[in-house]
């Protein structure tokens, strides 16, 4: 997705880096499990390398649907997905991916759901509250580890801050928990209903602490994807985690664009804790960090303070070279995530002081769009296209 002159993922092709870096080595005896039909798709993941498909030709700056258009609707729901949709966002992330405890991926934010469904008012489920370590913080709630996908159906979904978004809860109880596989079938039936091709964004979630509970979500995924046969190149599926080497083992197993997501700055991902990787975030946005990174991924999912620090008063404070240095290393940007509300914008952007009135978005898309990132995510997608078009006309 890139803009403003930047390098796109087709042009990357061009280029012998990434392909002998990965080699042959990389399909390992995890590939080979997959047989035939799944060595021939990660043979082409590695040799062809992601290549985008058709993101070239997606608008620019790319909008992202965040978790559908989560400021209008709860998050993660078809009335989420499809409004989304209606409001025109270039792409939907239609899944922050966990495991059921029989092993099918759902659409959460968390694996955690007491925030996000009204399993709190189911009493057949009051023994499965439990305490866990999620990623090294102690978190207390319902996890969907814990839950069958057949219980899972029968709860419902809430807004999960209520207090920036009061009239969400309007929708509370209304759609069910989607599944992926739920997912793709939907962005077929959408893209034959609207005659354009609908694009995705799942998300692995956590993918080390499933892993340490027998869940594999690079394979979980990727078997779905080839299934789908929505695992190649020019799928319309672009595949992103917090963990780096997520990224690395999924780029072994499909063909589809891959991001990686960075928190802030001096932060670490969890699977960096784990294994006693001392680098951090910080290590990842330098010159060195994003070239390595290219090596099995497209592209950079940073928060926004990555972009454009901030005071310790929340005003924004000077822009950092990381559009430049990622896009000279050949990786895209889609930063997060553009919100309406004061509590999530810079405070000179602010208007007054109510958590659920809006500020000054379409000023701050501008500031952020004016910086070369490729896309951003948003939970306002009709806010966020009425931006790029000011932005785009001049």
């Amino acid at each position: 997705m890139d803009t403003q002159g930047t390098q796109g993922p087709n042009e990357r092709l061009n280029g012998t880096g990434r392909r002998a870096l990965l080699g042959a080595a990389v399909l390992g005896a995890g590939v080979a499990a997959l047989g035939p039909a799944g060595t021939a798709r990660a043979a082409e993941a590695t040799t062809a390398r992601h290549g985008g498909g058709g993101l070239k030709d997606l608008p620019k700056p790319t909008i992202v649907g965040h978790r559908g258009t989560s400021g209008y609707r709860p998050e993660h729901t078809f009335g989420s997905y499809n409004l989304a949709l209606d409001m025109g966002a270039d792409i939907v992330e239609a899944g922050d991916l966990v495991p059921t405890k029989d092993g099918h991926l759902v659409c959460r934010h968390e694996p955690e759901i007491g925030g996000t469904t009204n399993v709190a008012d189911h009493p057949e489920f009051a023994s499965r509250k439990t305490t866990k370590l999620l990623d090294g913080v102690s978190t207390t709630g319902w996890f969907t580890e814990d839950f069958t996908l057949a219980e899972l159906k029968t709860l419902r979904a809430i807004e999960r801050i209520p207090v920036n978004r009061p009239h969400n809860m309007l929708y509370n109880g209304r759609w069910e928990i989607p599944t992926f596989e739920e997912v793709l079938k939907w962005q077929d039936e959408q893209t034959r209903k609207r005659g354009k091709q609908v694009w995705i964004y799942p998300e692995m979630k956590h993918p080390t602490y499933f892993r340490k509970r027998g869940f594999e979500m690079e394979k979980l995924l990727s078997t779905i994807l080839r299934r789908h046969g929505k695992d190649r190149k020019n799928s319309p599926v672009l595949i992103q985690s917090f963990e780096p080497t997520s990224i690395a083992r999924i780029n072994k197993l499909v063909g589809n664009p891959l991001v990686v997501l960075l928190s802030g700055t001096g932060t670490q991902p969890f699977d960096f804790i784990d294994q006693g990787d001392p680098r951090t975030v910080d290590d990842l946005v330098t010159p060195k960090g994003l070239a390595e990174i290219a090596k099995y991924a497209d592209g950079l999912g940073p928060t926004l303070d990555l972009i454009i620090t901030k005071n310790a008063d929340g005003s924004l404070n000077k822009e950092t070279t990381l559009v430049a240095d990622a896009h000279k290393a050949g990786l895209i940007l889609h930063p997060y995530t553009m919100r309406n509300e004061n509590p999530f914008l810079p405070l000179e952007y602010r208007k007054g002081s109510a958590a659920d009135a809006y500020g000054d978005a379409f000023g701050a898309f501008k500031r952020y769009f004016a910086t070369g990132i490729d896309g951003v995510f948003t939970d306002n997608a009709d806010t966020g296209l009425l931006a790029r078009a000011d932005f785009v006309n001049g």
